[in-house]
């Protein structure tokens, strides 16, 4: 009888200890990738007040930014498309501009996201005289 009781006390332990581990798997916070999200069971549009960032295309031909001037919001995507005959760039110009910093491209796309208003003024290291503006609301 003594037997039987502690094998029954040792199966019922094995099944807490189990049961606990179970339920540590996961519960632990690790930071922002321990968030759960539930998917909607219906689709669901964006928020009217929530618009989609905007994705501004600047040229890079003719040995000018086209265009020059560019206003756009918070959380908005300038894309520098590059068709020239030289190899261009974007450096910022200005302590807030520090970000704005391509690679040389001869030919294709650069992209940018602002997400602090202000204003930044950029040209290209290669042909100062080609400069431009982005206005960020």
């Amino acid at each position: 009888m003594v037997k039987r009781r502690a094998r029954s006390m040792s199966v019922v332990a094995g099944f807490a200890l189990a049961a606990a581990l179970l339920a540590g798997c996961g519960g632990g916070d690790s930071g922002p990738a321990a968030t759960t999200t539930k998917r909607p069971t219906t689709p669901t549009s964006q928020p009217a007040g929530d618009p989609k960032p905007a994705a501004v295309t600047v040229d890079v031909s003719d040995m000018k930014f086209s265009p020059a001037e560019v206003t756009i919001k918070t959380g908005d995507i300038i894309t520098w498309h590059f068709s020239d005959k030289a190899p261009h760039n974007v450096q910022g110009i200005g302590d807030k501009a520090m970000g704005l910093n391509s690679p040389i491209i001869d030919k294709g796309d650069w992209s940018y996201t602002f997400t602090v208003p202000g204003t930044y003024r950029y040209l290209c290291s290669l042909h100062p005289e080609m400069r431009g503006t982005i206005t960020v609301q």
